[in-house]
């Protein structure tokens, strides 16, 4: 079974195609987060789904860069509690 991950607005990706979720606050002081975040720019990588400032940055495994509006606090309580669902579930 699939399980997905609301990450905000219109972006939803499958839990197992999630690397990493960063706080953009700590990791954007890195000159290497920052020439990461650039290149994966230049090469329309990044793809925003939040309608403010973004608090985080969703590394997925194609290499796409997903800023969004909740904090990687918020994105990992909603996998814990999807996981919790779903052996509730089984």
């Amino acid at each position: 079974m699939k399980k997905y991950v609301y990450l905000s607005g219109d972006a939803v990706r499958e839990e197992d195609k999630i690397i990493g979720i960063f706080d953009l606050d700590n990791t954007s002081w890195s000159h290497l987060t920052r020439a990461f975040l650039t290149q994966a720019e230049q090469e329309s990588r990044v793809q925003s789904a939040a309608e403010d400032i973004p608090r985080s940055f969703v590394l997925c495994a194609d290499g796409t860069v997903i800023l969004t509006q909740p904090t990687p606090a918020t994105l990992a309580r909603r996998l814990e509690e999807q996981e919790r669902f779903l052996l509730w579930q089984n």
